[in-house]
């Protein structure tokens, strides 16, 4: 089995494949999801792992929120209210890897250089979380940086950036594009306790910004990431850097 790796690992060295980093919202993996919406999703990465390498980072969600505002009322901190966050979206990594039936990398790494080494064997590699007091918006923005990632795609429940709070006001309106000192002023004033992350937050912003990665924000589904990646369509918003 050992030998089996090595030679996959030495094969898709000499092949390298472009990287893409995909962040999964958390509302992918909530209470009420099928498994075959799950199944969708590993599918997706099987088939775009044939042209590129995705590297998936999955989201707590609300069922991480209701563990923190569980512990949070019972007089925990935020630092290990981000770990319970961390844990719950490490388990969600999971459950996407028992979806994928071919090869991929066996383990959900825990920090950048666990990243970065299961990036190396041109497998596609699922986690979670890493540190506490980071979202993993910031934790994709930080795996794009380290693997050179070719695009970041951040797939969430909605379908954009909006100039408003589409919630409040009906006439808001989907950016298709938007600069970088845009989203800190629409989305920098956001929370930065433990489960109270929005699409993004200032951190995510900033690694966005200082290493120019490619950005686009988008309404998680299975046909908008595969259409953003591999035709570029104008879905989502686009962050320029």
């Amino acid at each position: 089995m050992k030998d089996q790796q090595r030679v996959r690992g030495t094969v898709n060295k000499l092949f390298t494949k472009k990287k893409v980093v995909i962040k999964l919202s958390g509302s992918i993996f909530g209470s009420s999801t099928k498994s075959k919406s799950i199944k969708n999703y590993g599918e997706m990465i099987t088939e775009l792992n044939k042209h590129v390498q995705p590297v998936v980072i999955a989201g707590g969600g609300n069922i991480a929120r209701h563990y923190i505002d569980l512990a949070r009322e019972l007089g925990s901190d935020e630092a290990s209210l981000d770990q319970l966050g961390i844990e719950v979206s490490r388990l969600n990594a999971k459950l996407l890897l028992h979806s994928i039936r071919s090869y991929v990398y066996p383990k959900v790494p825990t920090n950048l250089e666990e990243v970065s080494i299961a990036a190396e064997t041109g497998e596609p590699v699922i986690l979670g979380g890493l540190h506490p007091g980071q979202s993993t918006n910031a934790t994709s923005a930080l795996v794009a940086e380290k693997v050179r990632a070719q695009i970041f795609v951040n797939a969430t429940d909605v379908n954009g950036i909006y100039d408003c709070d589409p919630n409040i006001n009906r006439h808001a309106k989907v950016f298709k594009r938007v600069t970088v000192d845009k989203c800190i002023e629409i989305l920098g004033k956001n929370s930065s306790g433990a489960g109270k992350y929005d699409l993004m937050d200032m951190v995510a912003l900033k690694i966005i910004e200082r290493s120019r990665i490619p950005t686009v924000i988008l309404q998680a589904s299975v046909t908008n990431i595969v259409k953003v990646i591999e035709s570029d369509t104008k879905i989502g918003t686009r962050i320029l850097v």
